[in-house]
């Protein structure tokens, strides 16, 4: 393809993005008269009975725009750590929210991780840089040619981070040198999203922008097996995008992923194969709760199925287009935040709402499930601690 239709794709592509945004936040426009009901419309929230509370602890803000909800609250004994798009990473005291140190490395391309002693952030130059997690000193740096867009797997040995450009990498948590790579095959077109990497017992599991996912060795990076990518049907490169931006969830010697206009997949190790697969399109990985599989899609409806028999549960339409946040499990149920700020809480048996709290006036773009508390990021970078 040569860089002058390479450019006028991505000229078109950008014209009709803007053109979508713009028809979406402008009410004005109407296609079919103003009687008629715009389907793409957020849905009003239905009037509920109250079952659950939901308590704010404390909140902190911070600086920068959360667009991507890509900045994540990080965890280590009775600390929770945190950064913005701006670079300020701070240690707080989750009792509270005071803070115990705080540090400034430059705009960041996503929040930070920690684990076995250190906490690792990513700038938006592509250096990855890993710190002390008792008082923020830098250990050390290294550029890895592309931006970290999701969290860190961290073990005693390494640090993996996967990159916007595809880059699968483990870095030596000792010092930061490069240990393996390997590099998956980008599509004409993506969303700007990344999902982390994991890493269970000796292996290594990814998703790429391809729609596969990759399983590794640990200490060598050799591919061991894949996913098969999913069938895409559209007619352009739009229709056909098919990115898995959620993180693999690994139960009971299983696979669970998802991807954007594709499947919701299950993978058995022990086979090295898919095992059952539904069509879905969703950013977020799959919940398991109640023997149940629950699922949130990029349309912000909920669809279920029985975990043994995987045949479908229940499923919700009430949040139609109410832009949900990544789901959560925490105390029994399940948690969601909406772009108007609420959190609301949703029986997994039978997928009711039984609880709401509208804690912010910016969008929830991220919840993280932190044993008996949970944890909510707003799109301008305000951080939440609450509980049920």
């Amino acid at each position: 393809m040569s860089i002058q239709n390479s450019a006028i794709k991505i000229f078109t592509v950008f014209i009709l993005l803007a053109f979508l945004s713009a028809c979406s936040s402008t009410s004005s426009i109407k296609f079919w008269g103003d009687d008629e009901i715009d389907s793409d419309e957020p849905r009003a929230l239905n009037k509920i009975s109250f079952s659950q509370n939901i308590n704010v602890r404390w909140y902190k803000s911070f600086v920068g725009e959360n667009a991507f909800g890509n900045f994540i609250p990080a965890f280590s004994s009775q600390k929770v750590y945190f950064a913005d798009s701006t670079g300020n990473i701070k240690s707080l005291d989750s009792s509270n929210g005071d803070i115990i140190w705080e540090q400034n490395f430059g705009a960041l391309s996503s929040g930070v991780s920690a684990g076995f002693g250190v906490l690792v952030a990513s700038d938006t130059t592509g250096n990855v840089i890993t710190l002390d997690q008792e008082n923020g000193t830098m250990l050390w740096k290294i550029n890895v040619r592309g931006q970290v867009l999701s969290s860190a797997a961290i073990n005693p040995r390494f640090v993996i981070v996967k990159t916007d450009s595809g880059e699968l990498i483990a870095l030596n948590k000792s010092n930061g040198s490069i240990a393996w790579s390997y590099r998956s095959k980008l599509p004409a077109l993506t969303i700007r999203g990344s999902s982390s990497p994991v890493i269970d017992a000796d292996q290594v599991y990814a998703t790429f922008d391809n729609g596969r996912m990759g399983v590794f060795d640990l200490n060598t990076g050799f591919p061991l097996w894949d996913g098969a990518k999913p069938y895409a049907s559209g007619t352009t490169e739009l229709e056909n995008i098919i990115d898995s931006d959620s993180n693999p969830l690994i139960e009971g010697g299983y696979v669970y992923t998802t991807n954007y206009q594709g499947n919701l997949n299950i993978f058995d190790i022990a086979q090295k194969r898919s095992v059952w697969q539904s069509k879905s399109s969703s950013f977020y990985s799959p919940m398991l709760i109640k023997g149940l599989i629950v699922l949130v899609e990029s349309n912000s409806h909920f669809r279920s199925f029985f975990a043994k028999t995987l045949e479908e549960s229940w499923s919700s339409d009430i949040y139609h287009n109410r832009k949900l946040s990544n789901p959560i499990t925490n105390s029994g149920f399940i948690i969601i935040g909406d772009f108007e700020g609420y959190i609301h809480i949703i029986d997994p048996v039978n997928g009711k709402t039984i609880g709401r709290k509208k804690i912010s006036k910016n969008p929830i773009k991220t919840l993280i499930s932190r044993s008996k508390n949970f944890y909510a990021v707003d799109e301008s970078f305000n951080l939440y601690a609450l509980n049920i």
